[in-house]
Order: structure tokens, then sequence, then C-alpha cells
């Protein structure tokens, strides 16, 4: 037989109204009071009525992700982790292929307060549609949204201000989690000049870009952390920076790789934009003769399982999707709870650089 919510009331030692109160979310309850009643929850297995908690508190429960496509493979990764941790705090997900279409975008954030009570937005939100559209009791949490473009690039989605609830820029909220892109460029410059690696090459833009900084040139960040890698030594040049096109993927890496092999010929490591233009980029000189990482080294960046299994294992950078997925789901919560400041929230997660064989040859564990 199910277990009932007077089930768990009595296991936790509470009235049935506590155990309402703390599945509700309302505000002033002593933690440890919530603990037990949530304890009690998973060792009864039982499950809120949806149906019946939309009534009482009129929120939905669900979290809306909208991502531009789950046929890459790091999003799907992303998407995955977010659904997870989601799970653990007992809200269901609906996800939302976007396709880079504003209007998509824009019909998700207005259906927040009707079929969703929050919205993650995974990666940079296309153009057109401004950072300044949430509000505390409808979240937006974007996560590796890349460069902050100017506040209120629109001045609303609807008549009436953000939201069309006339609150307009200056009150809206929104929370952000990235990873440290700067930490990254300063990993990888390192990692390189430690190998020896003078002329890197960049496949595609790297991550630590700044808003209004010109994507085809490597970021202020990168060129930084090169010219720091060598201290003592006369300023190495700017690493050029090969174009990938519209997609990011094996093909474009193949193609951008062969290309720097002609343009570039004293390129000694290929810094990639995502470890799909890596693996691209590694059967583009495995096809021309070049060895790996001994004429040329290749770092990726997403630490895909794929590169795991390549030949040679890619060094990447991990971004660290679970952390992320984490993050952006607490804060989510926290906004549903009426938790933490007013004003919007940015979490900067560390990354971590999985040294494998592409640049380390033989040395690699």
């Amino acid at each position: 037989m199910a277990a009932t919510m007077r089930d768990v009331a009595a296991l936790a030692g509470v009235s049935v109204k506590t155990v309402s109160r703390v599945v509700n979310r309302e505000p002033h309850t002593r933690p440890e009071v919530v603990a037990r009643v949530r304890a009690a929850i998973d060792e009864l297995a039982w499950t809120p009525s949806a149906a019946a908690r939309s009534l009482r508190t009129g929120r939905t429960g669900m979290l809306g992700v909208g991502v531009a496509a789950l046929r890459r493979p790091y999003l799907a990764t992303l998407v995955e982790a977010l659904v997870v941790e989601a799970d653990r705090r007992r809200l269901p997900v609906a996800v939302e292929p976007l396709h880079d279409d504003p209007e998509r975008l824009r019909a998700l954030l207005a259906s927040r307060g009707r079929s969703v009570d929050a919205v993650v937005h995974v990666g940079p939100l296309p153009e057109g549609v401004p950072l300044d559209e949430g509000v505390p009791d409808r979240p937006l949490v974007v996560v590796q949204g890349g460069p902050v473009p100017v506040a209120g690039a629109l001045d609303a989605l609807s008549p009436g201000g953000a939201g069309g609830d006339g609150l307009g820029p200056a009150r809206a909220v929104v929370d952000r989690v990235d990873e440290d892109v700067v930490q990254a460029v300063v990993l990888v410059a390192r990692h390189l000049a430690v190998m020896g690696r003078r002329h890197p090459v960049l496949l595609g833009p790297d991550r630590a870009h700044g808003s209004g900084e010109d994507r085809r040139r490597p970021s202020a960040a990168l060129r930084a952390a090169v010219a720091a890698a060598v201290p003592g030594a006369e300023a190495p040049p700017e690493p050029p920076l090969v174009p990938l096109g519209t997609v990011a993927d094996r093909a474009a890496g193949a193609r951008a790789a062969a290309l720097a092999l002609s343009e570039h010929p004293s390129v000694d490591a290929f810094v990639c934009t995502n470890d799909e233009v890596a693996l691209g980029a590694l059967a583009a000189l495995a096809a021309a003769g070049v060895p790996v990482p001994h004429r040329v080294a290749v770092v990726g960046y997403d630490a895909l399982d794929d590169g795991r299994f390549s030949a040679p294992t890619l060094t990447t950078l991990d971004p660290g999707p679970r952390a992320l997925a984490r993050a952006a789901v607490d804060l989510v919560v926290d906004r549903l709870d009426g938790a933490g400041p007013a004003g919007p929230r940015t979490l900067v997660l560390p990354v971590e650089l999985l040294r494998r064989a592409s640049t380390l040859g033989e040395q690699a564990p």
C-alpha cells in the first residue's frame, strides 16, 4: 500500500501541516524539522500530489530547461546533469530545444508562472534576448552564458516592462552559473609552456572572451596567460585563430586543422574550442601523417568521454557539468523558497585540466 502524508508525519514525529509546509517550501520551518521530514519522505518513497500542491500554492512544481540542441554531446551531458539534480530536489523537468531561436526562448520565459515555475537556460542567450528577464518569484538561471551582454538589450518581452509586470531592468533578477574561463586559459597556457610549445594555433575562439571582445582574435585573458606563462622571455606573438564556421563539430575541427597546418607550418599545438573540434583535429593530423603530440599537441574543452578513448587520448579542460548543474538548481530552489539576496547572483566554479597523451605523449598516466 502506498505511503500517505500521514505516514510521513508519523515517521518524522511532526504534524501533517508541518509536512505540507516542508513539501510546499513555506518559510519559517526549522532546518532540523525540514531534514526529518525529507528523510521520512525518502524512507517511505512518498510522492506528493503535484495537482494538489499546484492548487494550494499556485505553482506547477516544474522546472523548464532551455538548450540550443540536444545532439551536441556536451549539451546533452549538462542537461542530463540538470535533470538528475532537479530530481534530487523533487522538481520534474521540461526540456525545450531552442535551436538558437529567440522566439522559442521568449515563449519558454513567458511560461513561467503557468506551466513552469522557473527556467534554466544552458549556454549564451540568443541575440536580441536580454539577461534582465528574471524576477524573484519566476527565476531565470543562465548556465555557461558566455560574455555578459549589456543589460536591457530589449526593454521587455511583453508590454509593461520585464515580463510584462512593469518592473523594468532596474529590479530584474537573473542568476548565472559559469565555470572559471580565465582559470581555464591560464591552465592551458601554463601546460603548453611547460611542454615547450611556443607556437599554438586556436581552432575556434577560446572561452574567455569578455563582452564586446573580438571573437576573431584570442581573448585578452588568453593573450595575457600566454605571455605570463613564459616569464623573462621575449613576448610571444599573438596565437593565430582559425575560424570554424557556424557549427563547431568534428568536421569543422578537421577542416580547421588542415587549414592551420597549411597556413601556419610552425604550429606545435592546437587549442580547440571544444572536444568535438579537437577530435576532428586529431583525425586530420592522423590523415596528414603528423604525429601527436611529438609534432603537434592537441587540447580540447568539455571532457567528453570520447576523449578517454581517442588515439591518442585527449588532454581537455573539464568544466564540471555536474557541479554546474547542482549550483544552478540550488539557485532556482533558493529563489522559489525566498532565500538568498534580492539581487542577481553569479557563481564561478573551478575547472580542471585533464592531462592526457595528446600533450604528454608517453608521459601520460
